[in-house]
């Protein structure tokens, strides 16, 4: 008890001097009676050789206490998995899309400015492939026009990103990974408010808090609001010259891109009662309301079109340790989503890049007749994940998710449409062993899961486009996946994981059924196929307490069947999502990360994707043209790095400030296939080379802070998409206050 007294007292006294006091501390270690056996610490101070009756004391020259965050622990668990520690960089952030961008592996292409559509790949699988997760609930939850752009970033602590294989409890068809956002959960009252303006009129405010009543209700308020006219320079873009009379490149600035988010949440409930860990009551209610400046390629403008979205969401957690048996926890929620989406596309005209028009016979984006498209999408989750302590390295989980969506839709003006009220639904079970061995060293984890999904399609138009006439009617398909996961750590710097994975993904509504705008229905698609596999070997060192480099090396394949790709019509600026029958993916990737004294922090990572068309013939027994092409519409080489050096106590004690640089590279890719025409004349999206900047002032201990963030510092021409500029140079600052 003596010593527990001694450690205590000398750890209060350290805690109250400078941090340059503490690494020349000295802490009194007493040692009673004892054998000759002796304590190993790592100072290599000496110790009493002999037996002693009395308290003898150590004198230790330097303390440095080694801890693991929850990112580091994710990273170094049996999955292939970036984890990304959101709650450090907040201050600067003003979208999560841009931390994702910049992780091994992943990459983000955007169709424009803020709040426009992107698509998200993982270890080349991409689109309806990746699944997103908000606190292990999809975030559809809170709507469909809810995204990774549009969350409030102050509610956010960590994300986890999954890559090919995920575990059961996300119960979850997510064949190329999944995205998990894990939100604050703190003990203690606090209030996280920001307020940012930048360049093209763009506005963001973020709000989340915490309040625990003395009876021990805690609410927690989220809030974020997102604006901007998205009127950035288009470069080179075609306009007609009437002196030439023909068409010249000219600079123009994006007329009807305007851009409007609000998404409201509320959570009330309990912790820590004796019937439940948590119990959380939440509602929310997210606004979308999107100007169309372009179809599927910026040659196609858009002057009138518009789409709105209104979602509201009601939902119920509970959470339990010792749930019925003593160690038996339980995770369960269910929750119910009104999501109602209009898109209006009335006027009969043709805009260009002037913003002038010409009367036309037919509608902007689908050059149909005129619309009013409404789109009633109501979503039904129910989840429970159930998770049994055998002992404690062995264990057992068993999970259920229930998802789903209706699509009723109709439109107020275009006569011909047909209203129809498809349902789409799926049941997943999975069930998992994980067991922990040799002192922790040695994690594996072994999972099945079980794939319904029903369909139930009643839309009938534009059957040649479609499908819809050849599945129409009610259907119920069935799929098996299994696959397990192990990580060993030889020495701290060294450890391997490898994981495998049979798995399926079950089309969404959006592949199948479109969005009503631009992108076309097709029913017909099939469930995507894949064993997916996993090596890599990660580590830390540590040279000395001021120096700690991490790394990880990942290898994997992608083996898919009826691989979901997106086409791209140019001519009518249309997308639609098709079934390639075989698609073989393999790539590497790395990251190397470094850390001294907690002020430079550097970040590089590289990856490699060989994506290609495996299928040798084609249906009628000639062969295929395409076979053993590149994937096209795909990245397939890119790199980023960020490098961050921080300076405290530079203006008074307790502030700080951060400045950081950031680098992007992707290579050019092929926006059809390979076999298509001549090489040197086909379409391509080009490379890319983005630099941007940061600068960050925290004081009063991060309770105030200032950001300046500067993106594609060179205002260099950006494409993410085939014709689809992205936004030049821009400039965004943002103050933080942050009160606990």
């Amino acid at each position: 008890m003596a010593a527990i007294w001694a450690v205590l007292i000398s750890c209060a006294a350290l805690a109250s001097q400078p941090v340059s006091e503490l690494r020349k501390a000295i802490l009194m270690v007493y040692y009673g009676t004892s054998d000759d056996s002796k304590a190993t610490l790592s100072t290599g101070a000496q110790r009493p050789k002999k037996k002693t009756a009395m308290p003898d004391s150590v004198m230790l020259d330097q303390v440095t206490v080694v801890g693991k965050s929850k990112t580091q622990q994710l990273r170094e668990g049996a999955y292939s998995v970036n984890a990304i520690d959101v709650k450090s960089m907040v201050n600067a952030l003003s979208s999560l899309n841009s931390i994702v961008d910049r992780t091994a592996g992943v990459k983000i292409r955007e169709e424009g400015g803020v709040g426009s559509d992107f698509d998200l790949s993982i270890n080349g699988m991409s689109g309806n492939a990746v699944r997103y997760f908000l606190d292990g609930v999809p975030l559809d939850t809170k709507g469909s026009n809810v995204t990774l752009a549009n969350l409030p970033v102050n509610m956010i602590d960590h994300i986890e990103i999954y890559k090919g294989v995920g575990p059961t409890w996300l119960s979850s068809d997510a064949l190329g990974g999944a995205v998990n956002i894990v939100t604050n959960r703190k003990k203690n009252n606090y209030l996280d408010a920001s307020y940012g303006i930048g360049s093209f009129h763009t506005h963001k405010a973020d709000l989340s808090g915490q309040y625990i009543m003395k009876n021990g209700l805690v609410i927690r308020p989220s809030f974020g609001l997102s604006y901007s006219k998205n009127n950035y320079m288009m470069k080179n873009v075609e306009v007609w010259d009437e002196e030439s009379r023909t068409y010249v490149e000219r600079d123009r600035r994006r007329f009807h891109d305007d851009y409007f988010s609000l998404l409201g949440q509320i959570e009330v409930g309990v912790t820590d009662k004796w019937w439940a860990d948590a119990f959380f009551i939440t509602a929310s209610y997210n606004k979308v309301k999107k100007d169309v400046q372009t179809g599927q390629i910026q040659t196609k403008v858009v002057g009138m079109a518009e789409r709105e979205s209104d979602a509201w969401s009601l939902s119920a957690q509970y959470q339990k340790r010792s749930f019925l048996l003593e160690n038996l926890n339980a995770n369960l929620s269910l929750s119910h989503t009104w999501d109602n989406t209009l898109t209006t596309d009335t006027a009969y005209r043709k805009y260009d890049w002037e913003g002038a028009y010409i009367i036309s016979s037919r509608n902007e984006i689908t050059g149909r007749a005129r619309s009013m498209r409404h789109y009633k999408r109501p979503l039904t989750i129910a989840r429970a994940d159930l998770s049994y302590h055998l002992t404690d390295e062995h264990q057992l989980n068993l999970s259920y998710a229930l998802n789903r969506t209706g699509n009723n839709r109709w439109d107020d003006v275009d006569q011909t449409f047909t209203p129809a009220n498809d349902v789409l639904a799926k049941h997943i079970i999975g069930l998992a062993y994980n067991q922990s061995l040799l002192q922790g060293r040695m994690h594996n984890t072994l999972f099945v899961k079980d794939y319904v999904n029903h369909l139930n399609i009643r839309q009938t138009d534009i059957q040649s486009v479609t499908g819809s006439d050849d599945v129409r009617g009610s259907s119920t398909k069935n799929s098996l996946g299994y696959g397990l996961g192990t990580r060993f750590q030889i020495a701290e710097p060294v450890a391997l994981k490898a994981s495998f994975e049979h798995s399926v993904r079950l089309p969404l509504a959006r592949e199948l059924l479109g969005n009503g705008t631009t992108i076309y229905a097709n029913v017909t698609l099939q469930p995507e196929k894949s064993d997916n596999v996993n090596l890599g070997l990660f580590g830390t060192w540590r040279p000395t307490d001021d120096h700690t480099l991490s790394y990880e090396l990942n290898g994997f394949l992608r083996f898919v069947d009826n691989y979901i790709q997106p086409q791209v019509s140019e001519k009518e600026g249309m997308m639609q999502y098709v079934n390639e029958p075989a698609v073989h993916i393999k790539g590497v990737e790395g990251e190397l990360r470094y850390d001294w004294r907690q002020r430079l922090q550097l970040v590089a990572n590289m990856s490699w994707q060989d994506a290609r068309d495996r299928q040798r013939y084609k249906n009628d027994g000639k062969p295929s043209v395409t076979f053993n092409n590149h994937v096209p519409n795909r990245p397939w080489l890119f790199a980023s790095a960020e490098a961050h050096y921080s300076l405290r106590d530079l203006f008074q004690h307790g502030d700080r400030l951060v400045l950081g640089l950031d680098y992007q590279w992707v290579h050019w890719f092929f926006l059809s296939w390979e076999g298509y025409g001549a090489l040197d004349t086909k379409a391509r999206i080009p490379e890319k080379n983005v630099v941007g900047a940061q600068l960050t002032y925290s004081w009063h201990n991060d309770r105030y802070n200032l950001s300046l963030d500067c993106e594609n510092l060179f205002d260099a021409t950006v494409y993410d998409n085939y014709k689809l500029q992205k936004p030049g140079c821009s400039l965004f600052a943002k103050f933080r206050l942050n009160l606990k």
